[in-house]
């Protein structure tokens, strides 16, 4: 199945701050911006009437304070600030915040965070019953760190070796089941192929190139 489209709701008071944010979010695979706010009432309304998924927040709003809007919705959110001083990034930790990025920011730092949370909330939905492997994973990937399972993988590569247990499957598909990009997954699989971590065959078709379907080897 298919992962569902994530939705957005950006909140910033300067309105071309939060139309290049927005711009960001509706170019990254898998989200989708639900609506743009200026203000803690605006965002408010739109938490009320559609919950979004995940918020991306300024520090100094006309009606208050952006922290005070992550502390009390119980809704995911990256807080986005010029505010640079160690008491404001520990509130916004504090408060809820998954992580907090300082502006100016480039586009692809952004673009990074948001493919983490888009990983990290693959990994961590599902039927109940997390083990601590899948928690230490999720918040590896959230963090942009490595697990530390035994052998060292780093999180993309364990989630393409999830997505292969017990079946044999194109990048394209180990894609969609890992939550990751096709050619990430491609590259990714292409280098555990060459260290023999799994196996790949080809597959021929009709006509045209060979299709690529990998494997994990049985132990």
């Amino acid at each position: 199945m298919k992962d569902k489209t994530l939705q957005v709701l950006v909140v910033d008071d300067d309105f071309r701050v939060a139309g290049i944010h927005a711009s960001i979010v509706d170019q990254a695979p898998g989200f989708s911006v639900l609506a743009t706010a200026r203000t803690m009432a605006e965002a408010a309304v739109h938490i009320a009437n559609s919950t979004p998924d995940l918020l991306l927040v300024d520090v100094y709003l006309p009606d208050g304070d952006g922290i005070e809007l992550v502390r009390t919705h119980n809704i995911d959110a990256l807080v986005l600030s010029a505010a640079d001083d160690a008491h404001t990034v520990r509130r916004a930790l504090q408060a809820g915040a998954l992580g907090y990025l300082l502006k100016p920011f480039p586009q692809k730092r952004l673009v990074e965070r948001l493919d983490s949370y888009a990983r990290y909330r693959h990994v961590m939905s599902g039927s109940p019953g997390l083990s601590q492997e899948k928690i230490d994973q999720g918040l590896a990937i959230l963090h942009g760190s490595q697990t530390t399972s035994a052998n060292s993988r780093s999180a993309t590569e364990q989630l393409l070796l999830d997505a292969l247990q017990g079946q044999e499957i194109s990048a394209a598909e180990a894609a969609e089941i890992a939550g990751v990009s096709r050619a990430t997954a491609q590259r990714r699989l292409a280098a555990m192929a060459n260290q023999g971590v799994v196996e790949v065959r080809l597959k021929y078709g009709q006509s045209g190139r060979p299709e690529h379907l990998y494997s994990r080897p049985e132990l």
